[in-house]
């Protein structure tokens, strides 16, 4: 499987300082807040192959499909610890504690699994941009002002991007999920 460098990402959906990167991106740290009202951070996610979307509650498009086709992984991973899902929130002002936890319920995300996460706006779109590779634009502070993607991002243990997929086609999903399996062969010791 490859490992997505700056470089090798389409140039629209990388901060301008990071395009000529080629080696060594590793997904950046991060302080947020998830749905329970608890600070989650990288830590949270050390050994873990994780999968990345960026989404809005009220988003009336592709969200909700996204939503749906993450929670067809979490089906899949109930059993297991080595795979977990992570999802920023695009509009933190809207989608407060409160918000994504009523959304937690709604959409029947088990907490242990699937952290959707709010907070800092700067930080996330910091995030997407610099990190994940994930919007078309910075935005201009607006609270709809971020274009992201459909795109659900695969990060190794070692915090390297492995694979991007659209997040709103089933075809997709089943690419990741085959590609998850390739990467629990590559680290192949049961994490906690």
């Amino acid at each position: 499987m490859p490992i997505y460098q700056p470089a090798e990402v389409s140039f629209e959906l990388v901060d301008s300082t990071l395009q000529h990167i080629k080696t060594r991106h590793r997904v950046s740290d991060f302080r947020l807040m998830n749905q329970n009202g608890n600070i989650i951070t990288q830590r949270d996610y050390k050994d873990k192959i994780v999968v990345v979307d960026f989404f809005f509650t009220t988003c009336p498009s592709i969200c909700p499909i996204m939503t749906d086709n993450m929670g067809l992984i979490q089906e899949k991973i109930k059993n297991q610890n080595q795979i977990k899902l992570l999802s920023f929130s695009v509009t933190p002002k809207i989608d407060s504690v409160a918000q994504l936890k009523k959304y937690a319920i709604e959409k029947g995300v088990i907490d242990k699994h699937w952290n959707l996460l709010t907070g800092d706006k700067k930080e996330i779109y910091k995030l997407a941009r610099k990190s994940y590779f994930v919007v078309k634009e910075d935005g201009d502070g607006g609270p709809f002002d971020m274009i992201h993607t459909e795109n659900f991002v695969l990060v190794d243990p070692d915090r390297r991007i492995r694979g991007y997929y659209d997040g709103t086609n089933l075809e997709e999903m089943e690419t990741l999920w085959e590609d998850i399996q390739v990467l629990k062969q590559e680290y192949p010791i049961q994490l906690n």
